[in-house]
């Protein structure tokens, strides 16, 4: 470890990892599994919860698992039991059972994204000491020579220079490291669609344990999944609620955007279900989030030397099909295995980067063309946006079935 406590030049016994994310944790954990110390540089000045909730898929619970946090997952997540699919009149399209419901040895967490993070940070403080994480270091600048060498600079404006056997961007959709790295890359791409995301609490939906998708992004559409239970003592949870619609860009990404009901609330307005009142679900929410769906080209190559980018600094994807938390995890675990089995750095990250650059760009594009809610878009194109009679009259559940389990080969979970 180090300390940097005051500006300077310093050596690093190990993996020097720019940010402090779901990625950038992970990767700690998973290395000092391996016997390979790591510390992490964070530009925050303190760490706080951002974002709402998030699905943990079974490939990657399949890794939380073997780091010993299952039982911390079990205790705050909620462990997802179906995917039930609506129309946008409150019609059932399709359900199946997911995680160890579908017969995965490891479960789908649904959970709060700061509840993963405080998991992930307290583990990383448990396991590699106080000084792991390095908090107000902005990464400024990287280069890969004999090691690698970050600039970090801090509120005050000093620089820290960082000298280490590798560096791992892990700092998300507006990596420093990776603009370093491919200075020349095309700017964003957005889908076309805007999402307002909150959270309520309020008594269980269905079962309780259930991601429902509602409707088609064309009129809207909602994805609402618990991810906390019993917050009052009462048996009530607190619910996530994303609502997607058609829309020109309305900004940047930021996942702390704060967004206004009169935006998006009145394409809902009437959609009251005998399972569900989704307009007093959204006005109950405390506050609401708002951001674009946007993503990234998948790259053609990821690092350079003894450096190299994991997780959403790697392959930002739209939040489709509940798989960009899981991805950035699968990234942690390779990495560190790769680190384990190679002589060199480069050569770890380079075979690293053969086995998850192929599979990562199937999700980024899956999730832009044919992600799970895809049943919806069926359903919307054959009835012409209208309610049906029959459900087996519009599409057969061997269609539906298809669709998802292409998905879950795509996204590498369809046999853990």
């Amino acid at each position: 470890m180090i300390s940097t406590s005051a500006a300077g030049t310093f050596d690093l016994d190990g993996v020097a990892i720019v940010g402090a994310g779901i990625a950038g944790l992970t990767l700690a954990l998973t290395l000092h599994e391996q016997g390979i110390p790591s510390t992490i540089f964070e530009s925050a000045p303190a760490l706080r919860p951002i974002g709402v909730g998030i699905n943990v898929l079974p490939h990657a619970a399949k890794v939380l698992h073997r780091l010993g946090l299952g039982p911390s997952l079990d205790s705050v997540a909620v462990t997802t039991s179906n995917a039930v699919f609506y129309n946008r009149f409150g019609q059932k399209v399709y359900t199946e059972p997911v995680g160890r419901t579908a017969g995965h040895q490891f479960p789908q967490y649904s959970i709060h994204r700061g509840d993963l993070h405080d998991i992930l940070l307290s583990t990383v403080a448990e396991r590699l000491g106080p000084d792991a994480i390095q908090l107000d270091r902005r990464c400024e600048y990287v280069r890969s020579d004999d090691g690698a060498v970050g600039t970090f600079v801090d509120a005050a404006g000093d620089s820290h220079v960082v000298r280490a056997a590798a560096i791992v961007g892990a700092d998300g959709v507006h990596s420093a490291t990776r603009r370093q790295l491919h200075h020349d890359e095309i700017a964003v791409r957005y889908s076309g669609y805007n999402m307002w995301r909150g959270v309520t609490v309020m008594d269980p939906i269905l079962d309780g344990a259930s991601m429902i998708r509602v409707g088609w992004l064309r009129t809207g559409k909602l994805v609402i999944y618990p991810i906390r239970d019993n917050v009052d003592g009462h048996g009530r949870q607190l619910v996530n609620w994303v609502a997607e619609i058609e829309t020109p860009q309305r900004g940047d990404r930021d996942w702390n955007r704060v967004g206004r009901l009169d935006d998006f609330l009145p394409i809902f307005e009437d959609w009251k279900f005998d399972w569900l009142d989704v307009p007093a679900m959204i006005r109950a929410s405390d506050a609401v989030l708002e951001y674009p769906m946007i993503d990234q080209d998948p790259l053609d190559s990821w690092g350079e030397g003894n450096i190299t980018i994991i997780g959403d600094a790697a392959h930002p994807m739209l939040p489709r099909g509940s798989n960009g938390a899981g991805q950035a995890i699968l990234d942690a675990d390779c990495l560190a295995a790769m680190l384990s089995s190679h002589s060199t750095p480069a050569a770890a990250f380079a075979a690293y980067e053969a086995e998850r650059s192929a599979a990562t760009r199937r999700v980024v594009l899956a999730n832009r063309s044919t992600p799970p809610d895809t049943i919806l878009k069926l359903v919307y194109d054959r009835t012409g946006d209208r309610p049906f009679d029959d459900i087996d009259k519009v599409a057969s559940r061997s269609e539906f079935e298809a669709l998802t389990q292409r998905y879950r080969e795509v996204a590498a979970y369809a046999d853990v």
